[in-house]
């Protein structure tokens, strides 16, 4: 086996300088850094974990618990926002998903705390309000797409459902659209609340009433297995006498049965009918077409900023618990065009 010694030879440093260099320490130039890595790359070494681990007593892993995040689309994102962090900031990554069981979360929190791990990004798959099983374990943690219920002193980071359905609804306000309708989504969701409430209050400082908006229920039920209502509900919306003349969806995927609903009363979209979604399922935001104008889902960013605010955290930086939340950008497409004039 390659020692350290070997590489400090190699490259013709000290140990202690090849010690910095693997360990991300400052003070060491650049051109001695290349001629150090280089060094470890020609030779194969392979640091200690185990020694280092001892000797700093930081395992410089951050470990990540999530329910179903890795199979749901582009929440995947969450978790290559932290690993592109990780891998720029020379942290490791061990991912460990609970599948929904709070007896295996259990066991991860206890894993991970035997590992040494440093820190906990705790990762929903959709935005919600719940408290991690850690037990007796404590472990610096940050909640990324979720917040606690009851444990105030664990810091979050969210989307910021309410903003980005307050520009989506502005966007069509501000295209003169005064006949507007909205099909929710499924009312258990701490983000479809969010964004009905921006909806109504949006339109209520543009100056609309309940009689000019139209809103139904799109899905209710269980997350994973709701009833959906929402081709039913576009439907009946769009064969008002007073229809309106655009919809939004509660999400990207409620969107495309509001468009067949459209098309299967003789409808254009855009020229008849606007619509916008939320999330930017791009799978159906592209596909559609018209290309559907939506409000992205940060998940990226979240898991970027969940990254860099639990290492500060575990840095020893002040951190005042709470949420933060980071915007959903507008991505305006050609679903909707003007209102009547």
């Amino acid at each position: 086996m390659v020692s350290i010694v070997s590489v400090a030879k190699a490259a013709g440093v000290s140990n202690k300088t090849v010690s910095r260099v693997i360990n991300g320490e400052p003070y060491v130039t650049e051109e001695t850094r290349e001629r150090v890595e280089k060094a470890i790359r020609d030779l194969g070494y392979i640091p200690n974990m185990a020694a280092r681990l001892i000797r700093s007593s930081r395992s410089n892993t951050f470990g990540i618990i999530t329910d179903y995040v890795s199979t749901t689309p582009y929440s995947v994102d969450i978790v290559r926002g932290i690993q592109d962090w990780a891998n720029a900031n020379g942290k490791t990554i061990l991912i460990a998903n609970t599948g929904g069981s709070s007896e295996r979360e259990v066991e991860i929190w206890k894993m991970f705390q035997s590992h040494r791990i440093d820190g906990v990004l705790y990762v929903t798959m959709y935005r919600r309000i719940v408290d991690p099983e850690s037990g007796d374990v404590s472990i610096p943690t940050v909640m990324i797409n979720c917040r606690p219920q009851t444990r105030e002193l664990l810091p979050s980071i969210e989307p910021d459902d309410y903003q980005g359905a307050r520009d989506l609804t502005r966007y069509l306000l501000e295209r003169g659209h005064r006949r507007i309708g909205y099909i929710r989504l499924n009312p258990i969701l701490l983000g479809a609340e969010l964004r009905l409430d921006a909806f109504r209050r949006t339109t209520s400082e543009f100056g609309l009433t309940e009689n000019d908006l139209s809103i139904s229920l799109g899905m209710d039920g269980p997350v994973g297995a709701e009833n959906n209502y929402v081709f039913a509900a576009a439907t009946e919306m769009l064969k008002q006498d007073d229809r309106p003349t655009a919809i939004m969806s509660g999400n990207d995927e409620m969107a495309i049965q509001i468009y067949i609903a459209a098309m299967a009363l003789g409808l254009r979209i855009p020229q008849d009918v606007s619509i916008v979604g939320f999330d930017d399922f791009r799978t159906v935001t592209m596909a559609l077409k018209p290309e559907l104008t939506t409000a992205a889902l940060p998940y990226y960013d979240l898991g970027r900023e969940g990254a860099k605010w639990l290492n500060d955290l575990i840095a020893g930086e002040k951190i005042y618990p709470g949420s933060r939340v980071v915007s959903c950008k507008l991505v305006e497409r050609s679903s909707a065009a003007f209102g009547p004039h």
